[in-house]
C-alpha cells in the first residue's frame, strides 16, 4: 500500500468507466499495425502516431491502452522513447510503475529525462490502483484505497507489467528496444510492483506467490512501503537476486486512510533486499510526495532539487550497470554523491546477499 502520487482534488485523467468503454477499440491500435485507436496509420518507419516529438531533447511520446484479454483488463501506457532509437541502435528500457491514485501521465519528470538520455521509458497505468481512486462519493474513499492495496491487484499489477512488456517486446517498435537491458522502476506502491516483479516472494495460503519476470535485470525502488501484513521483510526480499537502487527522504511518512507507514520502513526494506549489488540515497527534508510531478511538496526550495537529483542519480546507476567505465561500476555513483552531498542524509553502496 501507498499514499496518494497525485492530489486528491485534481481532475482525473479518465474515467474509469470511459475507459473500460473502448476496450475493443483500444485493443486494435496495436493489434492492427495500420491503424491507432484514434485512426491515423503508422508511419512509414513504423513508429506510431507520436502526441509530442522534442527534438531538443530527442525524444518522442506516444500513448496506448493496450487490452489483456486473458484477464479483461486495459492496460494503458505512456512511452518515451529517443528519437535514436533504431533497429540497428536499440536502445535499452525502463518500465515505471506508479503509486496508488497515479496515471501514466505522472513521473514525467523522470520518463522524459531518461528518454533524452537514451533509455525509453514505458509508464504504466494500473486501473484497479489508478486516479480514478479519486472519483466519486469522498466518504467512501477510505474503502476504494483499502481495496485498491488488496492482494489480488497487488498481483494485477505485475501482470500489467508482465503484459506490457509482452506487447511492446512483439510489436512494431520491437526491434528499437534493446530486450537484454530492461529495469524496472516504481513509486509507493509503485516500488512494491517492481519489487514483486524482481522477485520479491509473498507466502499466501501456503503456497509462495512468485510473480518474478527474468527480463528484468535491476530495480529502481522510490518510497517502497513494506508488503502489508508482512510483518517478516527479510523472507519476502532476500530472494531478490538483481541489483537496486533505493531512494527515500527523512521525511518520507506515508499516511492514507486505514494505514501509516515511517520513514524507517523505506531502510527496512533496503536492508532486507538481497541481489548482488545495492544503493542506497536518503534526502534530508522532503517527503513521500517530493517524487512525484507535484511542486512544492516537501518545500519549495527542496522540491526541484529533490527532482533533479534522482534523475542523476538513477542515470548514474544505470551506467554503472550497463555503461563501459574506466574508473570502475560504482565511479558514477560516487561522483553523483561528491555532486549532490549537501541534499543527502545517507548514502551508502552495500554489497547484497546473492
Amino acid at each position: 500500500m501507498s499514499s496518494c502520487s497525485e492530489p486528491q482534488c485534481s481532475k482525473p485523467l479518465r474515467r474509469r468507466a470511459l475507459l473500460a468503454a473502448g476496450l475493443l477499440l483500444a485493443a486494435a491500435a496495436w493489434a492492427q499495425p495500420g491503424a491507432t485507436a484514434s485512426g491515423p496509420t503508422w508511419a512509414a518507419d513504423g513508429l506510431p502516431p507520436a502526441l509530442e516529438v522534442d527534438a531538443a531533447a530527442g525524444l518522442s511520446v506516444h500513448e496506448f491502452d493496450w487490452l489483456d484479454a486473458s484477464r479483461q483488463r486495459v492496460v494503458p501506457v505512456r512511452l518515451y522513447l529517443p528519437l535514436a532509437a533504431s533497429a540497428a541502435q536499440p536502445v535499452p528500457l525502463v518500465v515505471f510503475s506508479h503509486g496508488i491514485g497515479g496515471s501514466r501521465r505522472g513521473y514525467s519528470y523522470l520518463g522524459r529525462h531518461w528518454a533524452a538520455q537514451g533509455w525509453a521509458s514505458l509508464h504504466l497505468q494500473h486501473v484497479g490502483s489508478d486516479r480514478a481512486l479519486w472519483s466519486g462519493n469522498p466518504l467512501a474513499m477510505a474503502g476504494r484505497l483499502q481495496a485498491a492495496a488488496q492482494d489480488s491487484e497487488a498481483t494485477a499489477r505485475v501482470q500489467d507489467l508482465r503484459f506490457a512488456l509482452d506487447q511492446l517486446l512483439a510489436g512494431p517498435l520491437a526491434g528499437r528496444v534493446d530486450a537484454s537491458r530492461i529495469v524496472a522502476a516504481g513509486h509507493s506502491y509503485g516500488a512494491n510492483t517492481t519489487l514483486l516483479a524482481v522477485g520479491a516472494r509473498v507466502a499466501r495460503e501456503g503456497r509462495v506467490l512468485d510473480l518474478r519476470d527474468a527480463r528484468l535485470k535491476a530495480a529502481i525502488v522510490i518510497s517502497a512501503p513494506p508488503f502489508y501484513g508482512e510483518p517478516a521483510v527479510d523472507r519476502v526480499l532476500g530472494a531478490i537476486d538483481v541489483p537496486s537502487l533505493h531512494v527515500t527522504a527523512t521525511e518520507d511518512v506515508i499516511r492514507v486512510p486505514g494505514y501509516f507507514s515511517p520513514a524507517s520502513d523505506r531502510l527496512a526494506v533496503f536492508d532486507a533486499t538481497g541481489g548482488p549489488h545495492k544503493v542506497l540515497a536518503v534526502f534530508d527534508g522532503g517527503s513521500h510526495s517530493i517524487f512525484t510531478d507535484r511542486a512544492g511538496t516537501g518545500g519549495v526550495a527542496l522540491n526541484p532539487q529533490v527532482k533533479a537529483a534522482p534523475q542523476a542519480l538513477s542515470t548514474a546507476f544505470l551506467r554503472s550497470l550497463f555503461g563501459v567505465l574506466d574508473g570502475g561500476r560504482d565511479e558514477p555513483l560516487l561522483q553523483w554523491r561528491h555532486q549532490y552531498q549537501a541534499l543527502l542524509a545517507r548514502f551508502e553502496l552495500r554489497p547484497g546477499r546473492p
